[in-house]
């Protein structure tokens, strides 16, 4: 897992067949022993120890061998994301929500607490929560979880088979030239760059497609509706971007401005919003239609 210059990242520790440790916390004292084992009696009261689906994992939970933990170092001082996040919907098989700006919807970097899958298990009290798929950081809106680890896969397995339909709503400059070819499907090949934050496009065959369409004018901005069926990571910054569109107050595209994590500047989101979703319901066999009630501009 990458490590940013600013903060720290879950370090990541497979447990092996053969072993006859108790519980989880004699495991840890005995394949750390330069780690007092106060210190792992801590990390583990304060959920800094989980699976790898972000599911915090208790000291006296018993070792089980050939799965993986994520652990996190204590962190003196995590920043505080001052929105909240809303509960759209809940039922026994899934928990839908809306996310804020730069709130994490999983742990990492220098967020443990101040994620949105952790401040759901606080406020439902399901600690079998469990996100199906994933948005940025910076991006707000709907993101879906599973409340039943036996169903997950087959929630998962909508995204993969690209049968769940996305909407975003994104506010990026008005082109004149641009509008008249749209609606439009925008294609691309889009890979890793020389640095990790960052995906760039490259020749080869097309890898993500994006439908794009026009909304509205705001003078010299617009509001997009963007209809992704692929999913690579940034796709639809990079996509607008390379339209010579970037939306607006992106500060990675097209220029890479590093984050002050203690001193984030909160009144400039990212205006890209997760807005819609719709999938059938593989459990129930429902129809599934979800609409984020927050709003870009």
């Amino acid at each position: 897992m990458k490590v940013n210059s600013e903060g720290v990242s879950s370090s990541r520790v497979y447990l092996p067949a053969g072993r006859s440790h108790t519980n989880l916390l004699e495991f840890f004292i005995a394949n750390f022993p330069h780690i007092e084992a106060n210190e792992w009696q801590a990390r583990f009261t304060e959920g800094l120890v989980m699976t790898s689906d972000g599911e915090v994992v208790a000291a006296n939970d018993p070792y089980q061998a050939n799965i993986h933990l994520l652990y996190f170092r204590r962190l003196n001082r995590e920043p505080e994301i001052p929105f909240e996040e809303t509960i759209l919907f809940q039922d026994q098989h899934i928990l839908v929500a809306d996310k804020p700006h730069f709130l994490p919807v999983t742990p990492s970097g220098l967020y443990l607490h101040q994620t949105l899958l952790n401040r759901l298990k606080k406020k439902t009290g399901i600690q079998t929560l469990s996100p199906i798929h994933r948005i940025d950081r910076d991006t707000a809106g709907l993101v879906v979880f599973s409340v039943n680890p036996k169903e997950r896969a087959q929630y998962q397995n909508l995204f993969r088979d690209r049968v769940v339909k996305k909407i975003y709503e994104a506010i990026a400059p008005y082109s004149e030239t641009l509008q008249k070819n749209l609606p439009m499907t925008y294609r691309s090949r889009l890979e890793e760059s020389e640095h990790f934050l960052q995906m760039q496009e490259v020749n080869g065959e097309p890898n993500t497609d994006t439908y794009i369409e026009l909304i509205e004018q705001i003078n010299s901005w617009a509001r997009y509706r963007l209809s992704p069926k692929s999913g690579k990571k940034h796709q639809l910054r990079c996509h607008l971007n390379a339209l010579n569109i970037p939306i607006k107050n992106d500060q990675i595209y097209p220029v890479l401005t590093p984050y002050q994590e203690y001193d984030l500047d909160l009144s400039k989101p990212l205006q890209l919003l997760a807005k819609e979703i719709h999938f059938d319901d593989p459990i129930t066999k429902e129809p599934r239609a979800f609409i984020s009630q927050m709003k870009i501009a």
